[in-house]
């Protein structure tokens, strides 16, 4: 079964600062291959790497959130991609959900407990994909 450890993270956010805290909490919950960017575009020209998770900062310089998640989804629509934010915007984060993101993070209390949470669900989701493939696939052979 795959663990936290498993999986390549990547963290997109323009403040160095933040990258640089972000990326501790996720070696602390046991992640060790994890990309930082300070721009979306170095983050898209490096999707080939193959992420599982995209860690996104929704406001930045050079290029938006929103314009970053639709080209991860339209690279890979299986990228699961989680919205950061210091702002609490409801309308953001329906619109970061129709867009495909997984979920939505603001950035301050109750951060750290709610990014381990989704990362468990990242790997409960994957693990019932790969348990679920295989019998899909026979039932697809299975001749009457």
């Amino acid at each position: 079964m795959e663990r936290l450890s498993d999986i390549k993270v990547f963290v997109v956010d323009d403040d160095p600062f933040y990258l640089n805290i972000f990326s501790q909490y996720l070696y602390n919950f046991g992640i060790e291959d994890i990309s930082l960017f300070e721009n979306g575009w170095d983050a898209l020209e490096q999707l080939k790497e193959q992420p599982v998770v995209v860690f996104l900062d929704k406001n930045m310089d050079d290029i938006s959130g929103y314009e970053v998640l639709k080209e991860i989804k339209r690279h890979d629509p299986s990228i699961y991609v989680i919205m950061i934010t210091a702002q609490e915007d409801v309308k953001a984060i329906v619109d970061s959900l129709k867009l495909g993101a997984l979920d939505y993070i603001q950035k301050g209390n109750g951060e750290v407990e709610r990014v381990k949470k989704i990362l468990n669900r990242i790997v409960e989701i994957r693990a019932a994909l790969v348990e679920s493939t295989p019998n899909f696939l026979r039932r697809m052979f299975q001749f009457s």
